[in-house]
């Protein structure tokens, strides 16, 4: 699926990121980029289904699971065109966009890694993911603390400096109740993305990290 040469057109659109080059080398980004995108996408959609059914696998070129190559630009001070990673989400059923609990996949030539959980949940989201911490804390421990979950994930992203409105300063999970993402990140080489057990090893972390998804899916009233 990717290749070496896949992580070269990477490097190669990072150092002429243009519309130009993108247009002239377009063809490239098709045959290296999308298209082993699209077929790990499609391969990806029986294994999630094993411990995943309610999360979706969708190998469309557009408003599937591989994200747009086209930045956003509209608040940025940087208007280079485009992206020079590949994202992959694997999104529940339910959920609109990438703040919807998912799996992740990225790849690109300075790190790739897999991830899972809620990046940057809506307001209303996250309040509802801190009332089941600070209501059921001894679950939210058992999956933010299990075995097979820690041996592979490691949680990770933005939080509080201090604690949010409504929820005591001493309660045992305040650190957790703190945070503004509930995500886990699990390294990738290039090797193992180049791989032949990619697929392997991306489902078998993922269906590793199903108590912390788990835990999300409840808070969200949403199914697992």
């Amino acid at each position: 699926m990717f290749t070496k040469s896949t992580f070269k057109f990477l490097d190669e659109l990072a150092a002429n990121n243009n519309r130009a080059w993108f247009e002239e080398n377009k063809p490239r980004y098709e045959a290296l980029v999308r298209e082993p995108a699209l077929d790990f996408i499609e391969a990806m959609d029986p294994l999630l289904g094993k411990f995943a059914p309610h999360f979706r696998a969708e190998p469309r070129k557009v408003g599937g699971s591989l994200m747009r190559v086209f930045r956003d630009t509209r608040f940025s001070r940087d208007k280079t065109p485009y992206k020079t990673n590949i994202g992959i989400q694997f999104r529940h059923q339910l959920g609109k966009d990438v703040h919807a609990p998912g799996f992740y996949v990225h790849i690109a030539t300075d790190e790739c890694f897999l991830a899972v959980g809620c990046w940057h949940p809506e307001s209303d989201a996250l309040g509802k993911i801190r009332d089941l911490v600070a209501q059921k804390t001894e679950q939210w421990f058992a999956a933010r603390d299990d075995k097979i979950f820690v041996a592979k994930w490691e949680l990770t992203g933005d939080s509080l400096t201090r604690p949010p409105r409504g929820y005591a300063a001493d309660h045992p999970a305040i650190e957790d109740i703190k945070r503004k993402d509930f995500i886990a990140i699990a390294p990738l080489s290039a090797a193992e993305v180049t791989g032949k057990n990619l697929l392997k090893l991306a489902a078998d972390r993922f269906a590793a990290a199903t108590p912390l998804m788990k835990f999300l899916c409840e808070a969200l009233e949403v199914q697992y």
